[in-house]
């Protein structure tokens, strides 16, 4: 099944909704089966399995309560995160050469450990909503479609085979970068954590739904233009070896979010490169999530 945040007529009040297995385009309130959460990070860290056995089915819902998706504002599923999002770079081989290519000394070859970072994201956004373009400040905006993970259950010392059963589901993160700050400061925190360079969504999809590991076509385009075409399942460093590594020296909390890294592709991988530039729509696609759609302003 979907999970969504969702509001009604920009009411500013965020709502869990689900859409289940058999009713593509129909959200039902989280209510219509009789459990409320306060948001969706404590859906995350308080459900049950049977509870989450429970709103898989429609049938177990409230007749005559399930909206239409195209009709409610979609939030990212996860608007204000508990913690920064945990990042990989360069976890990608050919995202790796185009890296190197455009600045040989911020994104360095042959790195046998993965690389991570974290991305500040007090708050992401969700699909349709707008990608500050900082004019005057942001020279190099660049765009990098990631599989996000999501932890459902607190983590800590875990092998690569136990690591699936910490998964709660799967997301879409726009890993969104001004690369300028990235490489003038040589280092990637400031330039990946301007507020709004965190789209996320539109949903989440619980882990259920997608076999281990995901092989799952992922995409972005700009204007209609496609730009990155490639499977997770290229990924250099695993879902499960990403987990299982961190876990060895982190506790990873329910509801923690970790994008997986971004194939070629990226702005700065053209020559010459393509950059972000205001008005640009921002299409993030993996197969089974869905589209996260984002324009620049």
């Amino acid at each position: 099944m979907k999970l969504y945040t969702y509001q009604i007529d920009n009411d500013g009040v965020d709502r869990i909704g689900v859409e289940c297995a058999g009713w593509r385009g129909m959200l039902w309130p989280l209510e219509a089966f009789g459990l409320k959460f306060a948001n969706m990070h404590d859906l995350i860290t308080h459900i049950t399995p049977a509870q989450l056995s429970r709103i898989a089915d429609a049938e177990n819902a409230t007749e005559g309560n399930a909206l239409r998706l195209n009709s409610v504002r979609l939030r990212s599923p996860i608007p204000h995160p508990e913690q920064d999002i945990i990042c990989l770079g360069i976890n990608y081989a050919d995202h790796a050469v185009e890296s190197a290519r455009f600045h040989e000394q911020s994104f360095l070859l042959n790195r046998e450990k993965a690389t991570y970072f974290s991305k500040r994201a007090y708050e992401t956004i969700g699909s349709g909503d707008p990608i500050p373009s900082y004019e005057g400040f942001v020279t190099e905006l660049d765009y990098e479609v990631e599989l996000g993970v999501v932890i459902g259950k607190d983590c800590k010392k875990v092998s690569e085979n136990e690591a699936p059963n910490y998964i709660f589901g799967y997301t879409i993160v726009n890993d969104v970068s001004a690369r300028n700050l990235q490489t003038e400061h040589n280092q990637w925190y400031f330039g990946k954590s301007l507020d709004g360079f965190a789209p996320m969504g539109p949903c989440i999809v619980t882990a259920d739904e997608i076999a281990f590991p995901p092989a799952l076509d992922i995409s972005s385009t700009v204007n209609g233009e496609l730009r990155q075409n490639s499977n997770t399942d290229h990924l250099l460093h695993s879902v499960a070896e990403i987990i299982s590594e961190l876990s060895q020296g982190m506790t990873l909390r329910a509801g923690t979010i970790i994008a997986t890294g971004t194939p070629a592709g990226v702005g700065m991988g053209f020559t010459p490169p393509k950059f972000l530039k205001k008005g640009d729509v921002v299409t993030c696609e993996i197969k089974g999530i869905g589209k996260l759609t984002n324009t620049v302003e």
